[in-house]
């Protein structure tokens, strides 16, 4: 039924914050702004930022986090941590991975893998219980 994400988008407490860490740190594309948003995109990917009072005040302790691909992982990580974004988990998992805040506090992964890389990983060591459908 479903056949792909159609769009992301993140509240966000101020569009010309969130504008400068997603397009400015992350390289993402901007198409179109307005007073309460943004239309950007990453690669395939349409992000829309929207300007939400809420979002000041939320704050998620789960692990719900968006992941995002770089071609060149060692200089994006570097470039992250040298611009000082707050690093929210140690990765764990097979491949690279760097796990960041964006400004308004969203959980953002940098990952260097796919899902081919990461199930021929757990093949290799599998999670408790863990079963394979193909």
């Amino acid at each position: 039924m479903l056949s792909a994400i159609n769009h992301l988008t993140l509240a966000v407490a101020d569009i010309d914050l969130a504008l400068r860490f997603y397009v400015g740190l992350l390289g993402a594309r901007a198409h179109a702004r307005w007073d309460s948003g943004a239309y950007l995109s990453i690669g395939d990917l349409w992000l829309c930022l929207s300007l939400d009072a809420a979002r000041a005040a939320a704050c998620s302790s789960d692990y719900t986090h968006y992941a995002f691909s770089s071609d060149d992982f060692a200089s994006a990580a570097k470039r992250l941590r040298d611009a000082g974004v707050i690093e929210w988990r140690v990765n764990q998992s097979e491949g690279n991975s760097l796990y960041f805040l964006d400004p308004d506090g969203h959980k953002l992964e940098l990952h260097d893998g796919d899902l081919a890389s990461r199930v021929a990983a757990c093949r290799q060591h599998p999670y408790a219980g863990m079963v394979f459908f193909d």
